[in-house]
C-alpha cells in the first residue's frame, strides 16, 4: 500500500496542472463568445455609437446630457438701500410706511428746514439784483465819452497829455469794474446753488422704484447716521444659488432656467443668468451664480426659497477601445456579479 502512495501521488500532482490551464482556456473564451452573441465587440462604430448614446460626451448636445438636477436658491430682491441724510437735523415728516410702493425721486422723509428755507430766499435775491452791473455799465460809458473828447481835442494842443492818460485809466478802471459786477452776479448765482443744494439734503427721495422694507424713524426723532427706511427694489428680484465646482462651465451669461418658488400654488418661471462668478470658493468647493427674475407687479415675495431646474455636469464616456479591450480580458469569474453573463454555471477546482 505503501508503494502504490508513491507511484500515484506524483500522477496526482501532474494531472492538476493540465486541469486548471483547461479551466482558464473555458474562462477565457467565454467572454468571447457572449460579446460575439451581443454585437459589442464585433463593431467598434456600433460600440462608439452606444457609448455617445449611453451619456452625453463633452460635446453633445444639451438634450444628451442626462437628467436636469435641481438645486436649492434664495429670492432676494434686486438692490437694497438704506435711506439716510448727510446732515444731522430733526425729522418733520416721513411721508411712507412700511410696504408702501415708491418711484425714483418721491419725497420719503422731510428735515425740519426753515433756516436753509430762508438762506435760499436770501440768496435769490441777492441773485436778482442787477444794480450793480448797471451802475458799472453806465460809468464805462461815461469814461469813454470823456475819454474820446479829450483825444479829440489833443491834436489842437489845448489839451495837456497828462489829462489824456488820465481819461484813459478811468476809461479801463470802469471796464474792469463792470467786469467784476458780472462776475460776482455768477459768484452769486452759484451761492444760490449752494444753499439750495443745502435744502435739498433736509428732503430724502427714494433712489430707484421699489417698496419700503422698513422703517426706522418717526417725526419729531433727532438724526445723524443711522438709517431712516430701508428700499428695495423688487422687480425684477435676484435669485442666488450656490453651485459645486463639478458644475463649472455648465452655464454662462444669458441662459435661462427655470425657477420654482417655494410658495403655495406657485409655477415655475424663467429667469436669466446675469452673472458668474470667476473664482471658487476652496472652502466648500462652489461657485455662485446670480439670475435676474422679472417681477412684474410685484408678484413674487423677496426672500423666499426655492429650486433651480439646473442642467446636471457632463460626464465624458469611456473610450469604446478601452471598453472593448477591458471586457475582452477580464474573466467571468473576476466579474461583479452584475457583469457576469446568465446561465453560465461556475467552475470549482478541488486541490
Amino acid at each position: 500500500m505503501a508503494n502504490t502512495t508513491r507511484i500515484h501521488a506524483p500522477s496526482r500532482l501532474m494531472i492538476l496542472p493540465a486541469a486548471v490551464a483547461i479551466g482558464l482556456q473555458f474562462l477565457w473564451a467565454v467572454p468571447m463568445v457572449a460579446q460575439s452573441a451581443t454585437g459589442s465587440s464585433a463593431d467598434p462604430a456600433s460600440a462608439q455609437a452606444g457609448g455617445t448614446a449611453g451619456g452625453a460626451g463633452f460635446g453633445g448636445s444639451p438634450a444628451a446630457r442626462g437628467p436636469r438636477q435641481a438645486i436649492g436658491c434664495m429670492i432676494g430682491p434686486e438692490r437694497l438701500a438704506d435711506i439716510g441724510t448727510p446732515v444731522t437735523g430733526v425729522i418733520s415728516d416721513v411721508q411712507v410706511e412700511r410696504g408702501d410702493t415708491v418711484r425714483k425721486g418721491q419725497v420719503l422723509v422731510v428735515l425740519d428746514h426753515e433756516v436753509e428755507q430762508a438762506g435760499v430766499q436770501a440768496a435769490k435775491a441777492r441773485s436778482a439784483i442787477d444794480a450793480d452791473i448797471h451802475a458799472a455799465e453806465a460809468n464805462l460809458v461815461l469814461a469813454r465819452q470823456r475819454y474820446d473828447r479829450l483825444v479829440s481835442l489833443d491834436g489842437s494842443g489845448s489839451v495837456p497829455t497828462q489829462s489824456v492818460e488820465q481819461a484813459l485809466a478811468e476809461r479801463d478802471v470802469a471796464a474792469q469794474k463792470l467786469a467784476q459786477a458780472r462776475a460776482q452776479k455768477q459768484v452769486q448765482a452759484h451761492e444760490l446753488g449752494i444753499v439750495r443744494a443745502q435744502l435739498g439734503q433736509r428732503t430724502l427721495r427714494s433712489p430707484f422704484n421699489g417698496v419700503v422694507a422698513e422703517r426706522f424713524a418717526n417725526p419729531g426723532e433727532r438724526v445723524e447716521d443711522k438709517p431712516l427706511l430701508r428700499v428695495a427694489q423688487l422687480d425684477p428680484l435676484r435669485v442666488e444659488l450656490v453651485m459645486p465646482a463639478a458644475r463649472w462651465g455648465s452655464l454662462a451669461r444669458g441662459d435661462k432656467l427655470g425657477v420654482l418658488p417655494d410658495l403655495p400654488g406657485a409655477s415655475t418661471v424663467l429667469a436669466r443668468v446675469s452673472h458668474v462668478d470667476r473664482m471658487l470658493d476652496p472652502a466648500s468647493n462652489t461657485f455662485r451664480v446670480r439670475l435676474s427674475l422679472p417681477n412684474p407687479g410685484h408678484k413674487l415675495p423677496a426672500g423666499a426659497r426655492c429650486k433651480v431646474d439646473a442642467p446636471a455636469p457632463e460626464v465624458p464616456p469611456l473610450p469604446p477601445a478601452a471598453s472593448a479591450s477591458s471586457a475582452a480580458i477580464t474573466p467571468v469569474a473576476l466579474r461583479p456579479a452584475a457583469l457576469r453573463p446568465a446561465g453560465l454555471p461556475r467552475l470549482k477546482f478541488t486541490i
